[in-house]
């Protein structure tokens, strides 16, 4: 049922119930579900969401994504990419840290990694709970039809869950909630169900600027505008060739993904630790050394991050961004791991490789 996935609807007529009984049911049965976040909106988005997508795909800053451009009609209009669509439901899973996102940022033999992949891959367990719940409401209104998204298939997540009321797109163009801060997975059920609205959340950020001015590589053009092809997760992770020099000193050791916009949100006070097991930060990779990810090789890699959204990257750009890393520690007892791939076989690799070697001897007396 991911990416659209339909299950089988049966034939009998739907209970009468109203819209806003249905809405309740749903929402005791996703929370027991154990997601944290329901809302309901109607499938369709205001013309500021296209037109606010027209303008960055116009001005290039999606840079390689082209996914983002192929199917932008069916991003902005829920309806063209389903028309028997009615009402969304988006849902929310708390990925809330114990610690300090930014604490490893200054740990310069040690490795950053964005809180969301530091264990299981979101997408499967929010996945999971989508397709029961999914199976759960077929059963409930038989007659009904349904299609269940998790990051997967042209969907405006943010903005549906703004219209559902999860909370509210930020200047930094992420949602922001007031009860779970900047931590929420995002998953939607397109549904033929004409449910209750939850009513829109409205802006909270007003005058705060923290997460503009946060940015290490200043990727925001201005308030609600990212340009992808400067912020720090795209070039980690959606970037396929060389990391621009431009952008390099400013990456630190952040090698897959970057909090900073996210941590400095004021809204975080009212964050909940996750207790969901899977999104629990395991232990090797949080803040792990630098040394010991760059020797890795493509079966090593692979067993490290089986099941978690890093492995989706591969071995090459994966320490090609910890060679950058190495090459900004100013860690002498790190040169050797640089020197020992300047010559691997991946391109991309041999040239972080040389980069970060010479970086070192530059720095280092």
């Amino acid at each position: 049922m991911a990416g659209g996935e339909q299950p089988r609807a049966g034939k009998a007529p739907p209970p009468a119930l109203t819209p806003e009984g249905m809405a309740a049911e749903i929402r005791a049965q996703a929370l027991e579900l154990g997601f944290h976040a329901v809302g309901f909106a109607p499938a369709h988005l205001g013309p500021e969401v296209r037109e606010r997508l027209n303008a960055f795909l116009a001005a290039g800053m999606q840079g390689e994504m082209d996914w983002l451009a192929d199917r932008a009609e069916q991003r902005a209009h829920p309806q063209v990419l389903w028309p028997e669509a009615v009402s969304v439901i988006a849902l929310g899973l708390n990925y809330g840290p114990e610690e300090d996102p930014l604490g490893a940022l200054a740990q310069r033999d040690r490795a950053a990694i964005s809180v969301y992949a530091r264990n299981k891959d979101y997408h499967d367990i929010v996945k999971k709970r989508l397709k029961a719940l999914a199976r759960w409401m077929v059963d409930r209104w038989r007659g009904s039809e349904l299609k269940v998204f998790v990051d997967t298939a042209p969907v405006a997540e943010k903005p549906l869950a703004q219209a559902a009321g999860l909370g509210w797109q930020g200047k930094h163009s992420n949602l922001v909630s007031r009860e779970f801060g900047s931590w929420l997975f995002l998953g939607e059920i397109y549904t033929t169900l004409d449910l209750a609205p939850s009513g829109a959340e409205r802006d909270h950020c007003g005058r705060c600027t923290r997460c503009l001015t946060a940015c290490p590589t200043k990727a925001f053009t201005g308030p609600y505008r990212l340009d992808a092809r400067r912020c720090i997760s795209y070039l980690t992770i959606e970037h396929k060739g060389p990391i621009p020099e431009e952008f390099r000193a400013a990456m630190g050791n952040r090698i897959y993904g970057c909090d900073d916009c996210l941590a400095v949100c004021p809204w975080n006070k009212f964050a909940q630790v996750t207790q969901e097991p899977g999104l629990v930060p395991r232990e090797e990779l949080t803040a792990p050394r630098l040394a010991e990810l760059a020797a890795l090789d493509d079966a090593a890699f692979r067993a490290l991050f089986s099941g978690s959204p890093i492995k989706r990257i591969g071995r090459d750009r994966f320490v090609r961004n910890v060679l950058i890393a190495i090459g900004n520690s100013g860690e002498a007892s790190l040169r050797p791991a640089a020197e020992a791939l300047r010559a691997d076989p991946s391109p991309v690799v041999a040239e972080a490789a040389g980069w970060a070697a010479a970086r070192l001897a530059e720095a280092l007396p």
